[in-house]
């Protein structure tokens, strides 16, 4: 099966959103919500309510975190709750199912309209998406947070487009980024892909500024890259493995997501295929079998919900 490396998805993304904008989300009309989601629909929820007192929640704590507020929730401080799932499925059903049993008017944030969680939500915001791999869901949050920032796919694609690569970038045995802080909630994002695209084969790290000067770069080495975007890097790495990118002018989230995920997309084509040689065995069996299903494999390539 020919499967796409990160970087091929993030153009045709930009390219597909700049053909058909998503829709509007005001994250304001929302007071002080638990905002949910698993993986990287969590820190897309950070992205999204960013500017907006909030409650995070994700599939691990949601459980225990609901009944800390009981007393919030019965004095009608907290009434809302935002699910945040590309599929509509897996975890997104019973936390919409318990946000309701305490309460809670659900919307969930997804791209399958017809999926299990919006059969159940008491709002459901839909976004296109286009095919793309299991496990990158980069049309599938970029889409989101396009719709609550405004900007522009085809200014991101330039911005792209622009990047002047190292002459030795292929060469690196491992990868930093070190975001502006307003930044923050892209690394866990980049650090979610090492997980997945990566794995225990190869080091990817990305750190806010902040984080970055807590020790994280102790020890150097000329064989790791430190990507900087929009920061003069002085102090991070080996003086000679530095990147530092500018970015333009009120670059927002969506844009430094895209040219992250694009060059981590470049990295996972230098280096050999452990992605492309393993998910369809992943896809296939012990994906599934973590959630309790022996009967209904995972699509390698998860469809779109263009229309």
């Amino acid at each position: 099966m020919n499967i796409p490396s990160l970087d091929e998805i993030v153009l045709q993304t930009l390219d597909f959103f700049t053909k058909n904008p998503p829709p509007t989300f005001n994250p304001h009309t929302f007071e002080l919500p638990f905002v949910v989601g698993s993986g990287n629909a969590y820190n897309t929820g950070l992205i999204l309510f960013s500017g907006k007192a909030a409650i995070f929640a994700d599939e691990s704590n949601f459980k225990t975190m609901l009944p800390t507020f009981a007393k919030a929730i019965r004095n009608r401080l907290i009434t809302q709750a935002v699910i945040i799932s590309a599929s509509g499925g897996k975890d997104s059903v019973w936390e919409i199912e318990l946000a309701q049993k305490h309460g809670l008017t659900t919307s969930l944030l997804t791209t399958k309209g017809d999926s299990d969680a919006a059969k159940i939500a008491d709002k459901t915001y839909v976004f296109q998406s286009i095919a793309e791999p299991y496990t990158y869901n980069t049309s599938t949050y970029m889409g989101m947070i396009l719709g609550a920032t405004g900007e522009n796919p085809t200014r991101i694609s330039s911005t792209i487009h622009a990047l002047q690569f190292p002459a030795n970038f292929d060469a690196y045995q491992s990868y930093s980024f070190v975001l502006p802080d307003i930044f923050a909630p892209i690394c866990p994002m980049l650090d979610i892909k090492r997980h997945e695209l990566f794995g225990p084969k190869l080091s990817l790290r990305a750190f806010p500024q902040g984080h970055a000067r807590h020790a994280k770069f102790v020890i150097r080495d000329k064989a790791e890259l430190i990507i900087s975007l929009n920061e003069k890097n002085e102090f991070f790495g080996n003086p000679e493995s530095r990147w530092d990118i500018s970015l333009p002018t009120n670059t927002n989230f969506a844009e430094v997501m895209a040219t992250t995920y694009y060059i981590v997309g470049k990295i996972q084509k230098s280096k050999p295929h452990y992605f492309q040689e393993n998910i369809e065995n992943y896809t296939s069996d012990y994906g599934p079998k973590a959630y309790g299903s022996t009967t209904n494999p995972f699509d390698v390539i998860v469809p779109g919900s263009m229309t």
